[in-house]
């Protein structure tokens, strides 16, 4: 099973989406950008499509896919309608393969949309002989039972609050994302307990405004790391490494040369 504890003092340093801030997100070009900024994982959103294929996408949302060529719902098109539009769009054994092939020293995090991803995934992470390199998050409560029952080698994190809208990426309305998380914060170590025992997962997976001194030590009492998402500031980063967090998931992995050093 995958580590996710701080590793020579400090948090593991985790891609968002690759590097989203760097290349174009859920992208092989993005994966090599995340690489060369020396991360230890990449975090990527795996989708499924109607037919069962399953793809790179953080949902169905086509201006998204294809980095705003196009707009609509890509759910019910096929992989070659989809790459017509979207020809960056990787399927999701195009990613493993990149693991496997140009990134063997990175750890693969996977975040599942959908709870039928779950068997196909782990289809996928068996063939290429991945499962002890993989964490895979997710929202669904359902998915990350039958994850651990299908393969307790893949460790799972309960990732909180469900990200319904793509809040980790939207910047434009963080003044109001981030007062209503500031309010919720004081509560989270209160329900840390429920939220790992209703999921059966071994890592929390935060917002990063909620995390807390106060969560992290109370994960920690329960023996799980905490993963907190997405950071795009130099002082946010500051404030989680102190707090005490076992990894960060950024936008632009070059933060953390500049802002936290060994």
């Amino acid at each position: 099973m995958i580590s996710l504890e701080r590793r020579e003092g400090r948090p593991l340093r985790i891609g968002h989406r690759g590097a989203a801030a760097l290349a174009p997100e859920n992208t092989l070009r993005s994966f090599r950008a995340a690489v060369e900024a020396g991360v230890d994982l990449i975090e990527f959103d795996v989708f499924e499509l109607e037919h069962g294929e399953l793809v790179l996408a953080h949902s169905d949302d086509l201006h998204e896919v294809s980095h705003g060529a196009a707009r609509g719902s890509m759910r019910g098109q096929t992989l070659a309608a989809l790459r017509e539009t979207a020809p960056e769009l990787p399927t999701l054994d195009d990613a493993l393969d990149f693991f496997v092939d140009e990134a063997p020293d990175v750890g693969v995090h996977v975040d599942l949309k959908s709870p039928r991803a779950v068997e196909g995934t782990l289809a996928a992470l068996r063939r290429r002989g991945l499962l002890e390199r993989t964490f895979v998050s997710s929202f669904h409560v359902r998915a990350l039972r039958r994850l651990a029952q299908l393969e307790p080698r893949v460790r799972t994190g309960v990732a909180f609050p469900r990200d319904r809208i793509g809040i980790a990426g939207r910047r434009g309305s963080e003044p109001m994302i981030a007062l209503g998380l500031r309010v919720l914060r004081p509560i989270v170590p209160a329900f840390v307990a429920t939220l790992l025992s209703r999921s059966g997962a071994s890592a929390l997976v935060l917002h990063h405004l909620l995390v807390s001194t106060r969560t992290v030590r109370r994960a920690h009492e329960l023996g799980v790391p905490v993963v907190a998402w997405t950071v795009q500031t130099p002082r946010d980063l500051e404030r989680l490494d102190a707090a005490g967090v076992d990894a960060i998931v950024v936008d632009n992995p070059a933060i953390f040369a500049t802002t936290l050093q060994p």
